[in-house]
């Protein structure tokens, strides 16, 4: 692009969406908490291997369906195809010990035609499940702290506050909708929280490598100018690269049914708030940190100070 978008003259705005929509989402997050999946619960993994492939939807139907006016108790049943199209897992918050029977009796009734065979019928505990949870919220922290550590090495400690300030918006905004909307957290919607991490982050190092490297090109510039700038230079980059993601992430949610859905939508939500970020949030942090040309200059050899003293 030949001109320059002046992106920070609106940062105090964004700042005022940013804290919103921030707010927003811990609101949510804190009053209707987050739907864990059984994968930090506890219950059941049931696995079937059918003659022929299986019809996802009328085991679902079958498994959700009343009986007699009363709720089915497998009402929070999540099926979906495990490997191949012949082989089913199952997922339920129940956890008696001889629930895979009574779902493989319960199951025998829609196709006789495609017969199966119960592999295995695991149960999850609750410890289990709660170990999961805390390992993967270690993991989360340990990510921030090793980016935190990158950066202030990579480039210099300023840069690591605004990337960690992007990630925590990103975070706090995507969580506060899962919240919002009662989406199941099982392990591949954790997965695609700890991926939008990563991709989010991608953009955000890609525009502070440029306002550094502007530092040396753009002398007379001041932080402002430099950061319009090199945002400006990479917008097209960043355009490209959020809408491909998406296309593909809006293909996969359509397409990719309810076991690839959430892991889908969770990072769809992430590209959107990580593009969002990645400029209103990471670049501002830079002028309210007044990052300076010579945050940027190596430090001065003191022993070869000495001696030539």
């Amino acid at each position: 692009m030949k001109s320059t978008i002046h992106f920070m003259k609106i940062r105090n705005i964004a700042f005022a969406i940013t804290v919103l929509i921030t707010v927003i989402g811990l609101f949510s997050l804190f009053h209707k908490g987050l739907n864990l999946g059984l994968d930090f619960t506890g219950g059941t993994s049931i696995e079937l291997r059918y003659e022929h492939p299986a019809d996802l939807d009328k085991i679902r139907t079958e498994l959700v369906a009343s009986e007699a006016g009363k709720k089915s108790e497998f009402e929070d049943a999540i099926v979906q195809s495990f490997g191949s199209s012949e082989s089913v897992l199952i997922r339920l918050k129940n956890d008696e010990p001889n629930i895979g029977n009574v779902v493989a009796a319960k199951l025998h009734s829609i196709d006789p035609n495609n017969k199966f065979e119960l592999i295995s019928a695991e149960t999850v505990g609750a410890q289990v499940g709660k170990e999961l949870l805390d390992k993967g919220g270690i993991a989360c922290l340990l990510a921030l702290a090793g980016i935190l550590i990158y950066l202030a090495f990579r480039f210099q400690w300023k840069f690591g506050i605004g990337a960690i300030a992007s990630l925590f918006h990103d975070l706090v905004v995507t969580l506060g909708i899962i919240a919002f909307f009662q989406i199941p957290i099982d392990l591949t919607v954790f997965a695609a929280l700890l991926a939008m991490i990563g991709y989010s982050l991608n953009d955000t190092i890609i525009i502070y490598d440029r306002i550094r490297e502007n530092f040396r090109v753009l002398r007379k510039a001041d932080l402002i100018e430099n950061i319009d700038k090199s945002v400006t230079q990479t917008l097209l980059r960043t355009i490209a690269t959020s809408v491909s993601t998406a296309m593909a992430l809006i293909a996969l949610l359509i397409f990719g049914g309810p076991s690839l859905g959430g892991f889908a939508l969770v990072m769809l939500i992430g590209v959107v708030v990580g593009t969002y970020s990645s400029i209103y949030i990471a670049g501002p942090v830079l002028v309210w940190l007044k990052l300076s040309r010579e945050d940027l200059l190596p430090p001065a050899n003191t022993e070869l100070k000495d001696t030539n003293s």
